[in-house]
């Protein structure tokens, strides 16, 4: 049976993993997860009750219950590399023995789904419509660092894109992960569009946003409207989703990520007075979860 040092996992005084701060029983099987910490109590607002409130630095989570569905909203903060922490631990509280630092011998499946915001990348995209990762994009690398990463990637995917965005060798080697089927049929109905989503570790330059600093490629964006791939296009940009998407199909859990488009890049339009339609998107993900 494995066993787990300190150095590679650490639990602090109290019992809780060492970033979340969560204890396992304060976790629930269904997690939203949603960047901003601000966002984790308005989720929690439509909760019938609430169990717990845990906060510990860019990670807060409130567990609760909505129509007899048991919940934990989790803030990531921004980028994939939080999602390592994130996944991570989550996994370590449901299927690890803290006590004893052993895997459990029976395995507990999450079912995790990503509130975000997004910018879309093909002209027809509205502002304020809900689009569900049907694949996940990974501009970070973060899951070429785990073992078995081509079991769970669209490998002839990530070679044709390649090659039509003329990858630079100097980047990370992009991932390419499809989201949980069944999730997507469950969460996304006639009131949400499908699409192809790319997580970008960075926000200016990595999502091709020039300011002082100009970029190693100013027309990567349009060669990334212009990729196709049988039926599949390239949507949107975002910056978690990839390591959801990944990492959670390497440990067995469900995940999806659906996001809001607050911002159309290929037409430079923006709407910031987006919170209405994510107020909507969390009632809705709330009856469907």
């Amino acid at each position: 049976m494995k066993h787990f040092p300190p150095s590679e996992l650490i639990i602090n005084c109290d019992g809780s993993i060492f970033h979340l701060h969560l204890k396992p029983e304060q976790l629930a099987d269904n997690v939203i997860l949603v960047g901003d910490p601000d966002r984790v109590p308005l989720v929690a607002s439509y909760f019938d009750t609430q169990e717990c409130s845990v906060s510990s630095r860019e990670f807060r989570t409130i567990t609760g219950s909505y129509k007899g569905k048991r919940i934990s909203v989790i803030s990531t903060g921004i980028g994939t590399d939080n999602i390592d922490i994130v996944m991570n631990e989550l996994d370590a509280l449901s299927n690890i023995d803290l006590q004893s630092r052993t895997e459990k011998s029976e395995f507990r499946q999450l079912t995790v789904v990503r509130i975000g915001t997004s910018g879309g990348m093909q002209k027809e995209l509205p502002l304020g419509s809900f689009l569900i990762s049907e694949k996940s994009i990974g501009f970070d690398g973060m899951l070429n660092f785990y073992a078995d990463r081509d079991s769970v990637s669209d490998l002839d995917f990530e070679e044709a894109m390649k090659k039509h965005l003329e990858w630079n060798p100097q980047l990370a080697a992009p991932y390419v992960v499809d989201a949980d089927e069944e999730l997507i049929n469950r969460i996304g109905r006639d009131d949400m569009l499908r699409g192809v989503t790319i997580s970008a570790n960075g926000f200016y330059g990595l999502q091709g946003r020039e300011l002082r600093l100009p970029l190693a490629d100013k027309y990567l964006n349009d060669k990334i409207e212009s990729f196709r791939y049988g039926k599949y296009k390239i949507t949107n940009y975002e910056m978690e989703g990839s390591a959801i998407a990944g990492l959670s199909k390497l440990m067995g859990h469900k995940a999806m990520t659906v996001c809001c488009i607050i911002a159309n890049r290929r037409i430079e339009a923006a709407n910031t007075d987006y919170r209405p339609y994510v107020d909507e998107l969390i009632k809705i993900v709330l009856e469907r979860i």
